[in-house]
């Protein structure tokens, strides 16, 4: 084997790479001057961290702000305390994530910060721009609890970070957030969301928390909302959006359309945000001991396009029991529909206007369930004008009552005429024999006027149901792309007062129908009316309103609903037809005639409301006569 021999090259090599590092390092050593900067700069830094731990020591600190130092766990957690206090240690732990779920009618999205409801939205609604509803979105509503502490303190959950944690069992899914003191003290927030439901369970409770929340303190739920545009139009959509409340066991209230309101009540077991056909309610298991409710309008000019319509606030105390919240209560997001509300059995279909007293039982007993049986089979615009024809036919016997009254003083009016010529200086003896004439006639201006009375509570049930029908919504007929909202069939490019800037074709068919519909009514009541004194004021009236109801119709409807302006358009059709065959077919006023000379020779015996008031007229003239006695 060759034996290995030291290379003198290899020397020389290492020789010189040895001499080059010297080199290197004696020319970058340090100056003199250097050295002082470098001792200078030491000096600063040092003085600086100490500045930087007494900081720390009183400055408030978030936990965003302590994830980007690199303090010990244990000066984060000393500095946390400084202001959450027993709640360092949820702030120690936070996550500004968002926890989301979704059922198959809602996507909810959870803030950890606060553990509220960021976002909520309808997966099968869409808006009049195609675009899906949202009730919560983008920071326009807030779920708070504020409390005190033991160690006295004043805490706003809303800034407070939660850890959230989903489980899911078969329909169910539970998504709990906890402000924690402890793994063993801790409030939580625990919603249960189910599949094919829009109410969802909502539990607010604390654990181990009695040394911590300050019993003399009062503990606050307060919950705000701005609400969303969701409709075509502004004017109509915000008419009916509104806060409803229930309270004292089954009452309930809304807060009305004025700039601000407020108002409170006692005992409470929901609210409602409503947003005409969407709304979100919170309600109690247990009735709330008290509530404060808030709106202020949002819309200050309807002509610019907007985002929210109205703002929304309640605040109710939460109660203590054994040191310990336990509230259990329920939420709500989804549409404003009788029929899903109404299956709860909670009350809820009062945040439907259906109207109040005898109206809303109209609605709810008779025209919804018709219209939801006529609806699972017709289209909508058919359902409507089917349901117009129902309802009339079932009116014609009271139409007819009326018509056959005024055909009596028509074919008495010269009678009456005659009365009041003769009777001219003396107006009560004059309305005696006008009374006595009627009665023995069978023939009375009250016959023909409680047939229209009975037909009010149906048009005014019928005026509140149309634009409180969610089924009616996006459902499209003829031109019309929306039975819930206007139809358009042209863009005016200014805006008429009361009128708007479109032209809606339904309300213009309703007008000319309304018009022809009080020409006949009118006409005939007209020729019914004495006219000894030329044109009363009864009748220059009836004048005047066949004239100024159709153009009311034509501006008051152009911004509602076409499906209301549908069902007057048919309604007065049907009740112009009706009128013809009544007129033409029916009555007979020969009959009518000979029938009144029969009834005026037999004694009519008069009931006790004719008897009161010829009674009160004979006690008024005699008192006349003896004050012109006096006079004289």
């Amino acid at each position: 084997m060759e034996e290995k021999k030291l290379d003198i090259n290899s020397v020389i090599g290492f020789v010189l790479i040895f001499g080059i590092l010297m080199y290197m390092l004696w020319q970058n050593q340090p100056t003199p001057e250097q050295l002082k900067a470098q001792e200078k700069a030491k000096q600063e830094q040092v003085a600086k961290e100490s500045k930087a731990t007494k900081q720390d020591q009183t400055k408030v600190v978030t936990p965003e702000d302590l994830s980007a130092t690199g303090l010990t766990d244990s000066l984060k957690l000393a500095n946390l305390k400084n202001k959450w206090g027993a709640f360092a240690y949820a702030a120690s732990k936070a996550s500004p994530n968002q926890t989301v779920v979704e059922s198959d009618l809602l996507k909810l999205t959870f803030n950890n910060k606060g553990g509220y409801l960021s976002e909520v939205k309808l997966k099968k609604h869409t808006d009049f721009n195609d675009n899906p509803i949202y009730l919560i979105k983008d920071n326009n509503a807030s779920f708070n609890i504020n409390f005190g502490t033991t160690d006295s303190r004043i805490l706003n959950t809303k800034d407070l970070y939660f850890e959230p944690t989903v489980t899911k069992n078969g329909d169910l899914t539970v998504v709990s957030m906890k402000l924690k003191v402890s793994e063993t003290k801790f409030l939580e927030y625990r919603y249960e969301l189910k599949q094919g439901d829009y109410m969802m369970g909502f539990t607010v409770r604390s654990q181990g928390l009695s040394d911590v929340l300050n019993s003399s303190q009062p503990i606050n739920l307060d919950w705000d909302l701005k609400t969303y545009r969701h409709a075509q139009s502004i004017s109509y959509e915000n008419r009916y959006t509104e806060v409803v409340f229930e309270y004292e066991g089954g009452k309930d209230d809304y807060l009305g359309q004025r700039a601000e309101s407020e108002d409170t009540g006692n005992e409470v077991t929901y609210v409602a945000f409503k947003q005409h056909f969407f709304t979100s309610i919170l309600l109690a298991d247990t009735p709330f001991k008290t509530g404060t409710f808030k709106s202020k309008n949002l819309v200050q000019n309807e002509d610019v396009d907007t985002l929210f319509t109205k703002a929304f606030s309640a605040k109710f105390p939460l109660e203590l029991a054994g040191g310990e919240i336990n509230k259990s209560m329920d939420w709500y997001y989804g549409p404003s529909d009788f029929k899903i509300l109404n299956k709860y059995d909670r009350n809820l279909d009062e945040v439907v206007p259906l109207g109040w007293g005898i109206f809303g039982w109209i609605n709810k007993y008779m025209f919804i369930p018709l219209f939801a049986f006529l609806g699972s089979f017709l289209p909508y615009g058919i359902a409507i004008i089917v349901m117009t024809i129902l309802i009339k036919l079932l009116m014609s016997f009271v139409q007819y009552k009326q018509f056959l009254s005024q055909a009596k003083m028509k074919i008495l009016k010269p009678e009456l005429d005659a009365i009041r010529e003769k009777h001219k200086d003396n107006k009560m003896k004059a309305q005696q024999e006008t009374l006595a004439l009627q009665t023995k006639a069978g023939a009375s201006p009250m016959a023909g006027c409680i047939p229209a009375l009975v037909q009010l509570p149906v048009f005014y049930a019928l005026f509140q149901f149309f634009p409180s029908a969610f089924d009616l919504r996006q459902k499209s007929f003829l031109w019309v792309k929306d039975l819930s909202s206007y139809d358009t069939i042209a863009e005016l490019p200014f805006k008429i007062p009361f009128y708007g800037d479109h032209v809606s074709l339904f309300p213009i068919l309703a007008s000319v129908a309304i018009f022809f519909y009080m020409r006949l009514t009118t006409g005939d009541q007209m020729a019914s009316q004495p006219t000894a004194d030329g044109m009363p004021d009864m009748a220059k009236m009836m004048k005047y309103m066949m004239y100024f109801s159709p153009i009311m119709m034509l501006f008051f409807f152009n911004n509602y609903a076409s499906g209301l302006s549908l069902y007057y358009f048919i309604s007065n059709l049907i009740s112009i037809g009706i009128i013809l065959v009544i007129k033409n077919y029916i009555l007979d006023e020969d009959k009518i005639h000979a029938q009144i000379q029969e009834n005026k020779k037999k004694p009519k015996k008069e009931n006790r409301f004719q008897k009161k008031m010829a009674e009160m007229m004979e006690q008024a003239e005699l008192q006349k006569q003896a004050q012109q006695k006096k006079k004289k």
